[in-house]
């Protein structure tokens, strides 16, 4: 049998390098060359052995991009060499009762790359068809990685979170996923404020394409965004939820607070902040492959791109540090088969 190189996590930040026999794919999967493979905060859940039985190896990773070498029975969207990636959620089943009501990210059966299912640190991987995303033309693939998770997060919350074309949209953290907040806001029609810490930040967002800078050390950022009108949305990325708590003030009345920035710490308001100004606070997750390909087309077409450190494969275990560190800018991306 043919083999492949992979990954394998068991425990804590215990990374094995195994080599694997290459099995075809099952019913309704496509089996992917690995070509880029992102290495995102929320790997940490597998990684750390959180959410999972850690005694349990699995490969980690879901911004995966790469090339079709092998249909399984029953597709007949996707075909061998196809450009294609695919993110966190694997793909829904259609038999669910949510997806029987068109609520496919919720899927009950849905495979978590990355976690409940291998992923991308591999030379190869299968996953379920529906989970598949098309690559357009004229996207790198180590461009393409990160924006099948940050990418489709901060796209799919800012074209969901009721704002117009010219309204005043807050992005809180210039990082991995603020970053590309801050290009998807701009390119949206949006007046868009990067909030950071610290002044060195805003020459980045401006850069980026922010209208205005909110430095939280230098006064409270409430009140920075009500001196320019209040935010119809504030776009909070940055896992800290007292920092993202102190937001709530900034908003426009009518405004919306929409979280997609892991925390877990207690987030704490109080009840009159919503109420009396008709504020409103909801979180996000990702999105389907329908909304990924959305994601990857208007990048294509506005010019919207991660910054990214490259390491090779076999590396994966620095990357993995180098991320989880916060010394990363901005995203980690993995090169396979390069």
């Amino acid at each position: 049998m043919p083999t492949y190189k992979a990954w394998e996590v068991v425990g804590q930040r215990e990374f094995h390098w195994v080599e694997r026999e290459l099995a075809e794919p099952g019913h309704g999967q496509v089996r992917i060359r690995v070509l880029a493979c992102g290495v995102c905060h929320s790997d940490m859940v597998t990684v750390e052995g959180l959410l999972r039985d850690p005694s349990v190896p699995v490969v980690p990773g879901h911004e995966i991009v790469g090339v079709i070498d092998a249909v399984g029975e029953g597709v007949s969207r996707h075909k061998v060499g196809d450009r294609v990636g695919v993110g966190y959620l694997g793909g829904q089943c259609h038999e669910c009762d949510l997806c029987r009501r068109g609520d496919f990210v919720n899927c009950q059966d849905q495979p978590e790359v990355g976690r409940t299912q291998d992923g991308g640190y591999a030379e190869y991987v299968c996953v379920r068809a529906s989970g598949v995303v098309s690559i357009p033309d004229g996207l790198d693939p180590l461009d393409a990685a990160p924006l099948l998770c940050a990418g489709i997060t901060v796209y799919n919350a800012l074209r969901n979170a009721s704002a117009r074309a010219g309204d005043l949209v807050a992005i809180q953290g210039i990082g991995g996923l603020g970053h590309l907040g801050i290009q998807y806001a701009r390119q949206m029609g949006f007046h868009t404020v990067g909030i950071g810490r610290g002044g060195d930040k805003e020459p980045l967002a401006r850069k980026l394409g922010a209208h205005a800078y909110v430095d939280t050390s230098a006064s409270a950022p409430a009140a920075q965004l009500q001196k320019l009108g209040g935010a119809r949305v504030i776009l909070a990325t940055a896992p800290d939820a007292k920092a993202i708590a102190a937001l709530v003030d900034g908003l426009a009345p009518g405004g919306k607070l929409v979280v997609v920035g892991v925390s877990l710490e207690p987030f704490t308001i109080s009840l009159p902040q919503l109420i009396l100004t008709r504020r409103s606070i909801q979180g996000w997750p990702s999105g389907t492959a329908k909304d990924s390909e959305d994601t990857l087309r208007f990048s294509v077409l506005t010019g919207v791109r991660p910054m990214i450190e490259r390491y090779p494969l076999e590396k994966a275990a620095e990357a993995y540090e180098q991320m989880i560190s916060g010394r990363a800018r901005f995203r980690v991306v993995l090169t396979i088969g390069q």
